[in-house]
């Protein structure tokens, strides 16, 4: 027997296509569009849908969107629409939303669609809403009033979530579709440390790297004196036994322009809690330039090579990650932001007590404080029942070094979409969605809810 959500498969799979075609990576504030205008554009999509739908909807200024569905006690679903900027290295349009059954670079056959947003976080919502529908149109009414909040800012500061809060009511408890399958129920605290290194004033014209502090840097490139620009000569020669391309100490590859004096260091970009699925232009930047530039050796010692042993500190959430992701020149000071995932039971005084050790001048830009919660409490056990049940599994609810907006609430789990097992494309480039997962969304989604607000 069909599940109920089965005969929104198409017009859930459409719904998603149209979604991505939105670029809603952050852009400067419009009248009216506090994140660009075709973020806000995407959320007027998305609740045009679920008005469509029969739902109650709400539009906090085009900072946060609502779906209300029920009444009762709130319970909160919480998902984005914004997406980080898409980078390089696509085969298929990052804001296309192309469907065709081509095979990924990880083998995985079948039909997909592609685009920046599938998987983080424009399918499971688009997903979700559809469960919703498969939910009221058979008659269901919640004993709870669900709260489907879209935020249109998760990925570069959660604004959207801070004007959500000013305008409305969020509730205590909820789930967020927004992280990996089964449920979570830590997650590791979140700083982006800005960090500041005087350069020696004959090294750069310029130098630039990466483009969103939770993706690892894939691209960092600079223009170099005419006294740097032999050390850069004498790199390229040291590889002169090399085929091309040519591989750095971390495996990333770098070009040098004679003319121009230009070295670009390529690396490949992943998602800020999992550094070690991507490889770090920007490390490879400094790692070269420390031969030649105080600034950037003072950088590399303390960001790439860890001086203070940060990243010994762990728990049961893993150990404390540290990736430096975006860089800038400004005025002879190369100002660098540091992706920081410290383990739940541990708190951002532990860390920032070590860069004042470190003598260096820093920021914490952005701070999410972590997220621990009882794996055996309702929530979280209701979710791994509704799980368990769909896949046929028996597992456990785990810890991830990544965050969502699940720690917003005072009871809260990421729930979805992705597998351990599975290839990642979340924040890199060709990332899609399979039909496959998409049906297991949408049918798991719609189990939950019930479960949970009956």
């Amino acid at each position: 027997m069909a599940h109920p959500t089965e005969k929104y498969f198409n017009d859930t799979v459409s719904s998603i296509a149209e979604a991505v075609k939105f670029d809603t990576s952050l852009k400067p504030a419009e009248a009216g569009c506090p994140f660009g205008k075709e973020t806000a554009d995407c959320l007027h999509y998305f609740l045009s849908l679920a008005k469509s739908m029969g739902f109650e909807t709400h539009n906090y200024d085009n900072y946060a969107g609502e779906v209300i569905f029920g009444e009762g006690k709130p319970f909160a679903i919480l998902a984005h629409l914004d997406v980080v900027p898409a980078g390089e290295g696509w085969s298929h349009p990052p804001f296309g939303g192309e469907i065709d059954d081509e095979l990924s670079e990880g083998g995985v056959a079948g039909m997909k669609i592609w685009g920046r947003g599938t998987m983080d976080d424009k399918g499971p919502a688009i997903a979700t809403l559809y469960a919703m529908k498969a939910l009221k149109d058979e008659g269901f009414t919640p004993r709870r009033k669900i709260k489907f909040i879209v935020g249109c800012n998760e990925e570069s500061g959660w604004k959207c979530l801070e004007h959500y809060k000013k305008a409305a009511e969020l509730p205590e408890e909820g789930f967020s579709p927004d992280a990996s399958f089964p449920a979570i129920y830590a997650e590791k605290g979140i700083i982006h440390c800005k960090t500041y290194f005087p350069l020696d004033k004959n090294s750069f014209v310029s130098l630039q790297a990466g483009s969103a502090a939770n993706m690892v840097c894939a691209k960092a490139s600079a223009v170099l004196t005419e006294k740097s620009a032999g050390y850069a000569q004498a790199y390229v020669k040291s590889f002169v036994n090399q085929p091309a391309p040519h591989h750095a100490e971390n495996g990333a590859t770098f070009q040098y322009d004679e003319t121009t004096h230009t070295i670009t260091f390529f690396g490949k970009s992943a998602h800020g809690s999992t550094p070690e699925k991507g490889v770090n232009a920007l490390s490879a930047l400094l790692s070269f330039a420390s031969a030649f530039d105080s600034g950037c050796k003072r950088a590399c010692e303390l960001l790439c090579a860890d001086e203070n042993n940060l990243r010994a500190m762990r728990d049961e959430t893993g150990v404390l990650t540290m990736t430096p992701d975006v860089a800038e020149l400004k005025n002879g000071v190369l100002e660098i932001t540091t992706d920081i995932r410290f383990p739940a039971t541990h708190t951002q005084e532990e860390v920032r007590e070590t860069f004042v050790k470190s003598g260096v001048r820093f920021d914490f830009v952005n701070v999410q404080n972590p997220l621990y919660n009882n794996p055996e409490g309702k929530l979280i056990s209701t979710l791994m029942r509704v799980y368990n049940a769909h896949t046929g599994r028996d597992e456990k609810a785990i810890a991830i070094g990544g965050g969502t907006y699940a720690r917003a609430l005072k009871c809260g789990c990421g729930f979805g979409p992705e597998l351990e097992e599975e290839e990642s494309t979340i924040h890199q480039p060709n990332e899609y969605v399979t039909f496959e997962r998409i049906r297991m969304m949408c049918e798991i989604y719609y189990d939950a809810i019930k479960e949970l607000t009956k």
